[in-house]
């Protein structure tokens, strides 16, 4: 199985999310930038993960996205659905009907062995992204990224702080 790129894009887009100060949204182009990515294709990932309701857009000069949910309550599982979709990862299309050790109709009550090791697998795998949380992976103990996130987040908010007018009026 290969999941698309845009996955990794979303999943470490919404770790920075979760780094961010309460009430700090980043625009799209800003979270591209954090990771040296092409904006307009995580602009598409973001709207994604908005129809999925894991971050909401923030409109206004100083918008952008920020988490529509904790990051506890987010989990690997939902982040990878918004981007690949909810559908099964194999299909089974009955070709053990065809050719010449096809059985009888008889013999097709249940789905084969190898559709159903397919689908175990599947839920194993998707059990396993159940397990982890967002925050799982935003606030790993100790994590050095976690506080250069911040640093930058900060640094960020700062660089796009309004500033006031150039002949010292207050803006209305």
């Amino acid at each position: 199985m290969r999941l698309s790129e845009g996955v990794e894009w979303a999943l470490h887009s919404c770790v920075v999310l979760a780094s961010a100060p309460e009430g700090v949204s980043l625009p799209a182009g800003r979270l591209a930038e954090y990771h040296e990515l092409p904006a307009a294709y995580l602009a598409k990932h973001l709207q994604a993960l908005s129809r999925a309701g894991i971050v909401e857009p923030v409109p206004g000069r100083r918008g952008g996205y920020r988490l529509a949910q904790d990051p506890k309550d987010i989990k690997v599982s939902q982040i990878v659905s918004a981007i690949e979709g909810t559908g099964p990862a194999f299909v089974c299309t009955e070709v053990r009907q065809k050719g010449p050790a096809a059985p009888a109709p008889s013999g097709l009550r249940q789905a084969c062995l190898i559709a159903r090791v397919m689908w175990q697998a599947e839920q194993a795998w998707l059990q396993e992204l159940n397990n982890w949380a967002l925050a799982d992976l935003a606030f790993a103990p100790g994590s050095e990224a976690y506080a250069k996130t911040r640093r930058w987040l900060l640094a960020s908010k700062e660089r796009t702080a309004p500033r006031p007018p150039p002949d010292g009026r207050s803006e209305r």
